[in-house]
């Protein structure tokens, strides 16, 4: 049975709907970046670049970088985002858009995010990389899709009881990364991490301006929570839906964070630009290596 045309949007040149990508541009390796300048940034370090394309927030690049083909689009901030986002490399890699049905072999992409973050933790310092084992969503956005054998609930109830959650926000979520993915991109120069995935910047991430919140003891409760070992170290706006989302589609996702800011401390690095292209050189150096 073929997609319906509201389903599956496509542009008139047969490019997918959000990310104006079509099939043949799209890399086995793909890099993620929320901020759409940061595209250019990774594209840099290309030896050679096929096509660039943007639309709204969503920029695009294809290149080889020492021989890998890879593509690095940004996704804006947010899970919503990341919601179209993978869905959409998800179908330009598994959807035969001429006949709208799904191919009978399926493509598992790698899905590789490049983000700042904030740690939670004293001892991850700030332009340190954290390489997420699991992604915590405190947004909502797993519980729409039929998600319950990736998930981890006795995390999630040890969790929500540890915070004493408030029934009115979602329920929290645990996803694993893709571990031989995880082990490729690791090294001596990464700390392992448990990433909080928020809803928001301020409020969600424990940051008052001018509105109050309605728990202001939230970040040192997740800093506090331990599950057999397992400490949460950092917190941003993507991890934990790329890793959701990738696992329900059959990619291959890890995400690395360059440590941009302590909030235990209270310290921000004083060179954020220098630490974000320090983490670009050392994705696509262990990309690379991982052929070999």
């Amino acid at each position: 049975m073929p997609i319906k045309e509201s389903e599956l949007i496509l542009n008139p040149d047969g490019s997918i709907y959000h990310i104006n990508l079509k099939p043949e541009q799209l890399a086995d390796t793909v890099i993620v970046v929320g901020d759409p300048n940061r595209v250019e940034r990774v594209a840099q370090q290309f030896d050679n670049i096929e096509f660039k394309v943007n639309k709204r927030e969503f920029y695009s690049q294809t290149g080889t970088f020492k021989g890998k083909r890879i593509t690095v689009i940004s996704t804006g901030i947010g899970t919503d985002n990341i919601d179209i986002v993978i869905n959409e490399l998800d179908a330009l890699a598994n959807i035969d858009f001429k006949t709208r049905t799904v191919k009978e072999e399926l493509k598992s992409l790698d899905i590789i995010r490049i983000g700042t973050s904030g740690s939670l933790q004293e001892h991850i310092p700030v332009d340190s990389f954290v390489i997420s084992e699991f992604g915590l969503g405190f947004d909502s956005l797993m519980y729409f899709y039929q998600s319950e054998n990736i998930l981890f609930p006795e995390i999630s109830q040890h969790l929500m009881t540890h915070l004493n959650w408030d029934k009115n926000k979602s329920k929290p979520y645990i996803v694993e990364c893709h571990r031989e993915l995880f082990t490729r991109l690791s090294s001596n120069k990464t700390f392992d991490g448990f990433t909080a995935t928020n809803v928001g910047f301020y409020g969600p991430q424990g940051r008052v301006l001018r509105l109050p919140l309605q728990d202001a003891s939230f970040n040192d409760k997740l800093a506090t929570f331990d599950h057999n070992g397992l400490v949460i170290t950092n917190m941003e706006m993507e991890t934990a839906a790329i890793y959701g989302m990738a696992r329900l589609l059959g990619h291959r996702a890890v995400s690395l964070n360059a440590i941009i800011a302590n909030r235990a401390t209270g310290e921000f690095t004083e060179n954020p630009r220098q630490v974000i292209n320090n983490l670009i050189e050392y994705t696509l150096n262990q990309i690379v290596n991982e052929d070999n």
